[in-house]
């Protein structure tokens, strides 16, 4: 017969596994929506924009110039990370990230309502340069509250699996954002640049409502809670970050290089180099791309579970050398024109590199902090080097190729050094197997 106690017992396990799945499913529909956006753009950049918004110059050159209101965005990330890693310390992790979802979702619809060069001339590239600063201040701030809603709900023994719960969503924005340039693309090209590339810009309307209601359901992070009633909330996080912890937050910038890299140059760059120096097209790599995104919303989360079982920085340390031997291989395999092989190239690039890499980090970098100044640390160091690594990846590779004069030989060059301070980057960090966070969170607090 159940006691009162037990069944007391069994409603609190009850009540914690809800919170656990719904702060989960709250970090991943969030990421999911605020990606899709990001994503789109970046696609939207590397195929599209040149023709509508920089007409008057060559193909290249065009893309060029597309690249580098895709870039701004990047650069906005980190001032994003410092602002809103300071209200996510201070105020709270579930406010901070409700807030930049809406900071990420309006500008994107906005975008579909920009009007093309021909209509205002370069004052549609400015529109859309501001509107893009606004998308990476928000991702420069969510990525950080995101995470720590999820693992800091976690039960023991599963925070890398929950870690990776928030970088499945952004599989699932890169699917969902290849899938509706793919099928726009089939429109023929007069109506898709008129008006059709503004569809799926103006339908995350219905993504950014979805990812609202999940959202405003989830409650505080209990690593949050307890240092508020502790009072031990920093005074200023990224004063603290800088002066204590500039170690922790350098290898957290060292260990995104090769990662953030990675992925913007065969996601983004690949598509304009595809179809503008392989004369691809344009389904034949977005399907390939497709591929590899929903391979990876499986391999992402098996992959942050691996870490759990054996450690974080040595999955995360495979991912490096992933990047380090497969580079020139994945050039390869798109030259081959075959749509097979191309697909391999994709789901081995995206679908085991990446996710060795990007399941690992939701729970590798976070260690690497103590509660009070977590959000800010993991925000500064990965939006940092977000900025630097991913924001320039596309023009460098764009330029690179062009140095080449087509042949990405120096584009793998550059993937390989960067994997490479990756791999010690991430060696260097402390074990985050190792690491009770509810241990470290009194011992901070009564300290």
């Amino acid at each position: 017969m159940e006691t009162p106690s037990s069944g007391g017992d069994e409603d609190n396990r009850r009540t914690g596994r809800q919170e656990h799945v719904t702060a989960a499913l709250a970090s991943m529909a969030g990421t999911t929506i605020e990606w899709y956006d990001f994503f789109l753009y970046g696609s939207a950049a590397a195929l599209i924009f040149n023709k509508i918004f920089f007409p008057s110059f060559d193909p290249l050159t065009g893309t060029l110039a597309a690249f580098a209101t895709y870039t701004v965005g990047f650069l906005a990330r980190p001032l994003g990370g410092i602002v809103f890693g300071h209200f996510g310390d201070r105020v709270g992790r579930k406010s901070t990230f409700l807030f930049t979802l809406l900071l990420m979702g309006i500008p994107t619809v906005l975008i579909g309502f920009v009007p093309s060069y021909d209509s205002i001339g370069y004052g549609a590239a400015i529109l859309l340069t501001l509107l893009r600063i606004l998308q990476g201040l928000a991702i420069g701030g969510d990525w950080g509250g995101a995470v720590l809603i999820a693992v800091e709900h976690a039960p023991k023994g599963k925070r890398g699996f929950f870690g990776s719960l928030p970088q499945t969503g952004v599989a699932i924005g890169l699917l969902l954002s290849a899938f509706a340039l793919a099928l726009i693309s089939r429109l023929p090209e007069k109506e898709m640049l008129s008006w059709g590339w503004r569809l799926p810009f103006i339908a995350s309307t219905v993504l950014l409502i979805i990812g609202w209601y999940v959202r405003i359901r989830v409650s505080e992070s209990p690593a949050f809670k307890k240092m508020k009633a502790a009072g031990h909330i920093a005074h200023s996080p990224v004063t603290e970050t800088l002066r204590n912890h500039m170690p922790a937050t350098l290898k957290v910038m060292g260990a995104r290089f090769g990662e953030v890299t990675w992925f913007y140059t065969v996601a983004t760059f690949s598509l304009a180099y595809a179809t503008q120096t392989l004369g691809l097209s344009k389904e034949l790599i977005l399907h390939a791309v497709m591929w590899g995104a929903a391979v990876s919303i499986v391999t992402i989360p098996f992959c942050g579970h691996i870490g759990d079982r054996i450690g974080q920085r040595w999955a995360f340390g495979l991912g490096a050398l992933g990047v380090i031997f497969f580079s020139g291989y994945f050039f390869t395999m798109l030259r081959s024109g075959d749509s097979l092989v191309i697909t391999m190239a994709m789901i081995l690039a995206i679908g085991v590199i990446y996710a060795l890499l990007y399941g690992s980090e939701g729970e590798l970098f976070p260690s690497q902090f103590p509660p009070e100044v977590r959000y800010t640390g993991i925000s500064i160091g990965v939006q940092v080097s977000g900025a630097i690594g991913g924001g320039l990846a596309p023009l460098i590779a764009t330029a690179l190729l062009k140095f080449g004069n087509g042949d990405p030989q120096y584009v793998t060059l550059y993937l390989v050094v960067l994997g490479a301070i990756t791999l010690v980057s991430s060696w260097l960090m402390r074990k985050s197997d190792r690491v009770d966070h509810d241990v470290l969170v009194e011992k901070e607090s009564i300290a």
